[in-house]
């Protein structure tokens, strides 16, 4: 049985090496010349035809109805004022819904005043989405590009990460060629990550079938011979969610010490935190989970607030109060009651909070200070 499964376990690595070879590779990639803009109407600030050679510009891709990149608007503001001798900020309108019509679109961004400042331009079609996002391999807004003195692309990302980039690349100590290799090895892993997770499937068990914990022992064999394989796998999202999932199954302080690792341990993406926050509830009512995996999964609740960059579109209130029940579970009643506190307070920091959750939420707290 074991040869049988390792034969298996070759095979899979065999179908991720051909997938991973086969991948088409994105036309636009760190260090290529910037594409040419090509925008429908400009809507603010002086028409920009062009990349001037001795500027560097940022190229942000966003949409009215996209909540993050109007979060990351006031963000760039600041950045076009902190830099507008050397740095030109263009807001590129993208994917709109069909009934979002160019006035509407004016409107927003006449309506965002101060908290918009900086060029803003529609999008001409397709054009710009087909050359710039589609072509770099993005599919998701907001987007941001770097283009740097000498009219090439330096950075591709999410604009909470922004400023780093940009004092770099201003002071011309940003490492193009570094950024291009990252970013292929990031690409790799991560659709490796996915591949390999889809092979996983296969020992999870029925999910509605009380009682089956699926094959753990095969899955965590499986996954060493990945990460032998490809070691940068060992901490990747999906790959980490595999692997807690299975170790809480068969080890419950293995799971913890493992998943401790995950929290702190950047891979193509920041640490997994989400992977063990997702484990946790979907086992809590089919495990009896330990004290110390609530603690854990308290921790990651507060990383994951903590590394969110805008707080003003996030759930701040929910996930204190999810922190909170599961310190309590954890047995350590001060850091549910003052889990419990933040998110009351976060709560009534949102406008137009509802009545019935602050209820629930004051409720909460009354019975943990009755512990």
């Amino acid at each position: 049985m074991r040869l049988n499964f390792y034969l298996l376990t070759l095979t899979c690595i065999a179908v991720v090496s051909t997938y991973a070879q086969n991948v088409q590779s994105p036309s636009l990639i760190i260090g290529d010349p910037a594409p040419p803009l090509r925008v429908g109407k400009w809507i603010k600030g002086e028409p920009i035809q062009g990349f001037e050679r001795g500027k560097v510009y940022v190229v942000e891709f966003w949409a009215t109805w996209c909540r993050p990149c109007i979060a990351a608007m006031p963000r760039l503001s600041v950045l076009a004022g902190k830099y507008k001798d050397k740095v030109i900020v263009l807001g590129i309108d993208v994917l709109e819904q069909k009934t979002t019509s160019l006035e509407k679109v004016k409107t927003f961004v006449s309506n965002m005043g101060s908290r918009m400042d900086y060029h803003v331009a529609a999008a001409n079609g397709n054009l710009m989405t087909a050359s710039w996002l589609d072509a770099s391999g993005e599919q998701g807004i907001p987007k941001t590009f770097v283009v740097d003195a000498d009219g090439r692309v330096a950075w591709i990302g999410h604009p909470m990460n922004l400023d780093e980039v940009l004092s770099k690349v201003v002071s011309n100590t940003w490492d193009i060629n570094k950024e291009s290799v990252k970013r292929i090895v990031d690409k790799y892993l991560r659709e490796l990550d996915k591949e390999v997770s889809d092979q996983l499937v296969a020992y999870d068990g029925d999910p509605y079938k009380p009682g089956d914990l699926g094959k753990p022992d095969s899955a965590l064999l499986m996954i060493d011979e990945f990460v032998l394989s490809e070691p940068k796998l060992k901490y990747a999202p999906l790959i980490a969610s595999r692997t807690f999932s299975s170790l809480l199954k068969k080890d419950m302080h293995k799971a913890y010490e493992y998943a401790k690792v995950v929290m702190v341990t950047p891979t193509y993406e920041e640490p997994a935190y989400d992977a063990i926050i997702g484990i946790i509830k979907w086992y809590s009512d089919k495990l009896n989970l330990s004290a110390e995996i609530y603690q854990l999964g308290a921790e990651a609740y507060q990383l994951k607030i903590d590394n969110f960059p805008y707080p003003e579109i996030f759930n701040t209130p929910k996930y204190y109060h999810e922190m909170a029940d599961w310190y309590w579970r954890a047995k350590d009643i001060s850091k549910a009651i003052e889990a419990e506190e933040k998110a009351i307070e976060a709560l009534k920091g949102k406008k137009g909070f509802s009545s019935v959750d602050l209820a629930a939420f004051e409720s909460r707290l009354k019975d943990y200070k009755k512990m």
